[in-house]
């Protein structure tokens, strides 16, 4: 692990932003804009303001330490929600469980709403934010559970919105989800596309054995970012994606 932060910017190329990144996995905004960050070592998931400061949204859970924390995302309420997977090294008894886990926006509290899945990965929700989507890395599904009006996953809900294993090297890791609810999703082979009810519209064969994460960006957010274990890509599509934060594109 290189442990760097990178930024890409159009006709520009790579820049390094921070080299030592605490191991950081998944990386977001919140609705001020701050970088949120999942984290491995120290595990915990943090925020980074404008001015540099570091905040510590979650290290721990019920007084036990947090697995690695994968991926996260934040609702438009400004809730915080990100994966732990099972790590490299053996659970104990000090540890927090596997699972999906939500920060109150003020971070007054931490919530376990998911622990059905082997390695939760990367999460988004519907544009209407009443299903959060859920990649388990282990089956190579992606999981649907509906959302509650207070941010919690209605109970016996998690469901398998779509099956992406095959023969072909690849998982269900990174996830993004466009303005027309499309799913778009590393998987066996290569980057998925899928509509709102799991149908395969298509499959990015990008040559590469693992689609690691996806992302949108572009001033009108029609540019698709993936990344493989080497190398960033980007393609152009019709519909725009799901922003981070800030206000919707028309």
């Amino acid at each position: 692990m290189t442990s760097r932060r990178l930024r890409y910017t159009p006709g520009q190329g790579v820049t390094v932003v921070l080299e030592g990144n605490r191991g950081a996995n998944g990386l977001t905004r919140d609705l001020q804009g701050r970088l949120i960050s999942a984290e491995a070592e120290p595990r915990s998931v943090t925020r980074v303001a404008a001015d540099g400061t570091v905040t510590i949204i979650a290290d721990q859970y019920q007084g036990k330490r947090l697995l690695p924390p994968n991926d996260v995302i934040v609702k438009s309420d400004g809730s915080i929600y990100f994966t732990c997977p099972p790590p490299q090294f053996e659970v104990g008894e000090s540890d927090a469980s596997i699972g999906v886990y939500r920060v109150l926006p003020d971070l007054s509290s931490i919530a376990l709403v998911a622990e059905d899945l082997a390695v939760p990965n990367g999460l988004a929700f519907t544009p209407d934010e009443k299903v959060l989507y859920v990649n388990d890395s282990k089956p190579r599904h992606v999981r649907a559970y509906d959302v509650l009006a207070s941010g919690l996953l209605a109970k016996n809900s998690g469901r398998v919105f779509a099956d992406l294993s095959g023969g072909e090297p690849g998982t269900t890791d990174g996830l993004k989800v466009d303005r027309a609810g499309n799913v778009y999703s590393g998987g066996s082979g290569g980057l998925y596309i899928l509509d709102p009810k799991g149908k395969k519209l298509g499959r990015i064969h990008h040559g590469l054995s693992f689609t690691t994460n996806v992302a949108f960006g572009g001033d009108d957010w029609k540019t698709l970012y993936f990344t493989t274990r080497s190398s960033l890509n980007m393609v152009n599509v019709k519909v725009p994606g799901v922003p981070v934060w800030g206000p919707q594109p028309a």
